[in-house]
């Protein structure tokens, strides 16, 4: 699951490095809002999921890891 996420931020924004970890997305300037607003019709289509607008949170898309628990919390399978 983890690189199939980290396949996903790549093809958003290729001049990033997702692999580093525990680095903070967000914070780092990686991922802005119509970036996320992208993330989320990937994620909802790669893993048969549909993440709802209350979890649209910035903490939520902070780490890889972040968005790995909100796409389990969603019903996808690890």
């Amino acid at each position: 699951m983890e690189q199939k996420i980290i396949k996903i931020l790549t093809e958003l924004r290729p001049e990033f490095d997702f692999t580093q970890p525990g680095i903070n997305l967000i914070e780092e300037g990686m991922l802005d809002s119509f970036d996320i607003v992208n993330l989320v019709s990937e994620l909802d289509s790669t893993f048969g999921i549909s993440i709802d607008g209350v979890d649209i949170l910035p903490e939520n898309f902070a780490t890889v890891d972040a968005i790995k628990s909100l796409i389990v919390k969603n019903g996808a399978k690890e």
